[in-house]
């Protein structure tokens, strides 16, 4: 009988199936105008890539996506005359800058996932 561990691909562990939902959530909620919604698929992005060894690659994709979130939400925070919503605040190419940086995290983490196999 054998005591061995099994060993998970990337397809059957639960943090990279998040990491890949909330990326492509994340243009969804901005396109939909939800964008302040977008905080958490965002920041599950970022902590999945973070915690997990095997996203490593995506880290600075992950990052940039957080980092292009956080522009337009602080300017909304630290705008005395803000709008009632982070959607109507957002500039038209911020909002596309987010899209684009959270579909690279997607793209990307589908190709990881197909080159290991």
């Amino acid at each position: 009988m054998s005591t061995g561990t099994l060993r998970r691909n990337r397809t059957d562990y639960p943090a990279a199936r998040t990491v890949l939902i909330s990326a492509w959530a994340v243009p969804v909620l901005i396109i939909g105008q939800f964008a302040m919604v977008a905080v958490v698929p965002v920041t599950l992005v970022l902590i999945g890539t973070l915690r997990d060894a095997r996203l490593r690659p995506l880290r600075w994709f992950s990052a940039a996506l957080a980092t292009a979130y956080a522009v337009p939400l602080g300017i909304w925070i630290l705008r005395p005359d803000r709008a009632q919503s982070l959607s109507k605040d957002m500039n038209p190419v911020l909002a596309g800058v987010i899209v684009v940086a959270a579909t690279v995290v997607a793209v990307v983490h589908q190709l990881l996932r197909r080159a290991e196999h």
